[in-house]
């Protein structure tokens, strides 16, 4: 099969013929209709992330068609269309999968930086963190909610109940949320780089109650904000624009460090909180609700052999929504 490969962080993918996989017990091997491009995998083609294995195929917003079972898969059928996740596996015995938290399980397994993600023409993965998806979505519009949607619904839920959200980098999972929020009713304010109007217009034309970039002031004070922008300078700026016990929730795996800032800035019972990866309830309840609420993703569509171009488009902003890789 033909796969877009990592082999040094901070060098360029490289399109390779490699070894199509096979399905070991409990597992299955998926034809790669779509991959969505996440900035988490900008993160471990940089360096940003420290290499897990390499070569490594990126790639964690994988939708797929099952063309292999291994043996004890359980409901799983050949032909079914399921995505592959950021979680590829937990252990399921350490203290925090017993506790129900899979997301901060000691010895975790992500698709795309543990073991081969869908940059690629196939891909196998655990069977029992393959997620049945929704019908109604095409095979690329789709694949931006499997970290996009799905990291951005677990960030969400973490606001709490407050009615003015802020989102901070209205890219992918800003879009997607920003939906879901306007959906339950909620004030939406979406903040981009300082001067990209054309993102802006976009974030109005969803619905955002008010657009402008980091280097202003929304109109209002909040009562909760999600920062997707891997800025940690951002934090501090978040905190002042929120109102007494509201609550900042980082969403990214990686983000740059926090400066210092003013005490007085955090008193008020305010919060600074963070969100881990996600847990196989958090994709059933999201997908459930993607399945009620259609959610409309803006995505532009790469041949895999341009897996490079839509990461540097991603890492210049020069995308609205998502980038999707189709093999």
């Amino acid at each position: 099969m033909r796969a877009m490969r990592l082999h040094e962080p901070g060098q360029p993918l490289r399109l390779e013929t490699i070894d199509r996989p096979k399905a070991r017990p409990g597992e299955v091997v998926l034809r790669v209709l779509a991959c969505g491009v996440c900035r988490t995998d900008l993160h471990i083609v940089d360096g940003e992330l420290a290499p897990h294995r390499n070569p490594v195929v990126p790639g964690h917003e994988v939708v797929g068609e099952i063309v292999e079972l291994g043996t004890g898969v359980g409901d799983l059928q050949i032909g079914q269309r399921v995505g592959i996740p950021w979680l590829g596996q937990a252990c399921g015995h350490c203290p925090y999968c017993v506790a129900g938290h899979e997301n901060l399980c000691d010895t975790p397994i992500f698709t795309g930086y543990d073991r081969d993600g869908g940059y690629a023409e196939f891909a196998v993965a655990n069977a029992t963190f393959c997620l049945p998806l929704p019908d109604g979505y095409g095979d690329a519009e789709i694949a931006p909610l499997l970290c996009a949607g799905l990291i951005g619904f677990r960030s969400y839920r973490a606001t709490g109940n407050g009615h003015a959200l802020g989102l901070i980098g209205f890219g992918a999972a800003a879009h997607i949320i920003c939906q879901i929020a306007l959906e339950d009713g909620r004030r939406v304010f979406a903040f981009t780089r300082p001067g990209d109007t054309d993102t802006q217009t976009f974030a109005r034309g969803l619905g955002c109650q008010w657009a402008g970039g980091t280097d202003k002031p929304p109109p209002e004070l909040l009562d909760a904000v999600i920062i997707f922008a891997p800025d940690g300078a951002l934090v501090p700026q978040a905190l002042k624009m929120l109102r007494k016990g509201g609550r900042v929730v980082c969403a990214g795996i990686h983000m740059s460090d926090i400066p210092s800032f003013p005490y007085a800035d955090l008193w008020g019972e305010r919060e600074i909180v963070s969100v881990a990866n996600l847990t196989r309830q958090d994709g059933r309840d999201f997908l459930e609700r993607a399945a009620r609420q259609h959610l409309n993703t803006t995505i532009t569509r790469y041949p895999l052999a341009e897996a490079n171009a839509a990461l540097a488009d991603l890492r210049d902003g020069r995308l609205h929504g998502a980038a999707v890789l189709v093999p």
